[in-house]
């Protein structure tokens, strides 16, 4: 058995460190701008403290989400192995950049440069994906780096308090720039290729396997650009993305300075909220081929994020506010792995770099997010009410965006019912 599936050992393995690692790269800086030494170090006080650390992360996420624009072209040219490792080399650098950082501007200029270098993980899972696995089995597929995504940072929640507690700030960002160096970079050279013909350890079988197709994956040839769908799901991803940076980045700082949290309820929370992330993103990636209703269960995503939100806003216990917002982070985590599997869905090997690169762009909504919530805060005497329900609202929104897709994917699994 295992003979016929060495997709999910030369892929999903390297793609799910890949997105491991990466997540704690890229949102462990919620868990590390909690740390009064790491504020003291880059002058993050003041009245204006809470819009400065916003900036932090709006300036990253601009970054990122341009960048997707230009790895999305690149990768339909260069593949994916090469410009996975290209990317990995940069953000290596912008790690090492960050721990000897000694001022606030110093430290921006190695998020912008990490967010160009970052910018490929999009295009290159979603080509990996789309070249390497059968679309009958894309929900399972995207789940297995997905996966990675969200449990790398519950876990680095716990490995990046750790190491400030026992060590230094600094000591965070440069021995995650080892695990890029000694463990990722080693991984796709040796392990991935750009396509399942040109590696030497797939089987005649499993290659046949890869390349079956049916009568849906006929009517995915056409151009993506073209499918109103896809750009539904854009706009609802341009949504999650404002959602998911928003919540995710400020959740320590709210459980700590708005909630009274300790260091250790501090960690344990935000901890559960990335697991809540995973738990719906292993279901989504059940339900998805199991119903054929991802716009269904995207909407309903939606629905379940604006209620968590409304009932943090009001629920009396500390603890129980706390993971509310969890849940509504892990809602928007679930969106997040289905609007990956439209990418692949909508698109065929060929493009589907290019339109993983104009769906990664949609990240850019999450630095707004960052600096609008530190904006209100500042604004609000310290209050995160009003963040929260400009979140809500945003939510409502993703919820009406994906109710215009419902009747054709009504339309669809009713035809491939029939079919069968």
């Amino acid at each position: 058995m295992f003979s016929n599936n060495k997709r999910w050992l030369y892929i999903a393995v390297p793609i799910f460190f890949f997105w491991f690692f990466g997540q704690i790269d890229k949102m462990g800086i919620s868990v590390i701008q909690t740390d009064p030494e790491f504020l003291k170090a880059l002058g993050l006080t003041g009245e204006d403290r809470s819009a400065k650390i916003g900036m932090i992360t709006f300036v990253f996420t601009v970054s990122y989400a341009l960048s997707n624009l230009f790895w999305g072209i690149i990768i339909d040219k260069l593949g994916a192995r090469q410009t996975a490792i290209l990317g990995l080399g940069v953000w290596t650098v912008t790690m090492i950049m960050a721990g000897l950082s000694n001022t606030y501007e110093m430290f921006l200029v190695s998020r912008i440069i990490l967010g160009l270098g970052e910018g490929m993980m999009i295009p290159v899972s979603g080509k990996f994906i789309s070249s390497w696995f059968n679309r009958r089995e894309l929900g399972k597929a995207q789940a297995s780096w997905i996966t990675g995504n969200y449990l790398g940072p519950a876990l680095g929640a716990l490995i990046l308090v750790f190491i400030i507690a026992t060590l230094h700030w600094q000591a965070a960002f440069f021995i995650l720039a080892g695990f890029n160096l000694f463990i990722n970079i080693p991984m796709f050279l040796f392990l991935t290729r750009n396509t399942p013909e040109e590696h030497p350890g797939l089987s005649k079988e499993e290659l046949a396997y890869i390349r079956l197709t049916d009568q849906e994956d006929e009517m995915s040839d056409r151009k993506f650009i073209q499918d109103f769908r896809y750009w539904i799901v854009w706009i609802g991803m341009l949504i999650a993305s404002f959602l998911f940076f928003g919540i995710s980045i400020w959740l320590p700082t709210y459980l700590v300075e708005a909630r009274g949290f300790a260091q250790e309820g501090m960690k344990n929370i935000t901890s559960v909220s990335w697991l809540f992330a995973l738990l719906f993103v292993l279901a989504c990636g059940y339900l998805s081929d199991k119903t054929r209703r991802p716009s269904l269960m995207a909407t309903i995503l939606f629905g379940m994020t604006a209620l968590f939100l409304a009932y943090a806003i009001i629920a009396p216990s500390a603890i129980i506010a706390g993971l509310c917002m969890g849940l509504a982070m892990g809602a928007q985590g679930g969106v997040f792995h289905l609007s990956n599997l439209f990418i692949v869905k909508f698109s065929t090997p060929e493009t589907a770099g290019r339109a993983a690169g104009l769906m990664g762009f949609t990240n850019i909504m999450g630095g707004f997010s960052s600096y609008i919530m530190g904006w209100l805060r500042d604004a609000s005497g310290g209050s995160f009410s009003s963040s929260i329900i400009m979140l809500i609202v945003a939510s409502l929104l993703g919820l009406l965006a994906y109710l215009f897709s419902l009747k054709k994917e009504a339309a669809e699994v009713r035809l491939f019912k029939q079919a069968v």
